[in-house]
């Protein structure tokens, strides 16, 4: 079984999480298995310097630690290719029907990109960049953005996440385990 992968992008503050869990949340409505992969352009803070889950990682150099508790758990892990979506799909999220991933703009990842016209730039969407290619879709807050090559889908639409997780699911990349 295939895992198909998509990526939610944008500039920071345009709403990616809020699409991505909203998308998570429409194909779990769908009966899909879902999993997410966030990008973080800086270590996770969720790990305190002297717990003991820091001290296992970082002062024994475990090449992996797992904190288990009662309602979860978190992995740590030195993986030398821990930027690397694909890579990171594979390891890890194998088994999803759908893993939708939030960020990696640069990866060669089918993407959808969410923008707000109160962000004082446009999209991130350059229809001259190499890799406008992987761009699936555009949603936006702002009923005047058109564009020729890619699909733009409205906040105001009454069907554009109905739409957006059906094109989303036609067009993601499939990765096998």
């Amino acid at each position: 079984m295939a895992a198909r992968v998509i990526s939610i992008v944008g500039r920071k503050n345009a709403g990616k999480t809020t699409l991505t869990v909203a998308l998570a949340a429409e194909f779990a409505r769908r009966g899909k298995r879902v999993m997410t992969l966030k990008h973080g352009s800086h270590a996770p803070a969720i790990d305190t310097q002297g717990t003991d889950s820091w001290r296992h990682f970082h002062e024994g150099r475990a090449e992996r630690t797992l904190l288990s508790s009662e309602t979860g758990l978190v992995l740590f892990d030195r993986a030398p290719d821990s930027y690397d979506p694909l890579a990171l799909v594979r390891q890890h999220l194998a088994d999803a029907d759908i893993v939708l991933v939030e960020g990696y703009k640069r990866a060669a990842l089918p993407k959808i990109e969410v923008w707000r016209r109160t962000l004082s730039q446009g999209p991130i969407h350059d229809p001259a960049d190499p890799l406008a290619r992987h761009w699936i879709a555009l949603v936006t807050d702002d009923p005047g953005v058109r564009r020729d090559e890619l699909l733009v889908l409205h906040f105001s639409d009454t069907m554009w996440l109905h739409v957006l997780a059906s094109l989303a699911w036609e067009r993601a990349l499939e990765v096998s385990g």
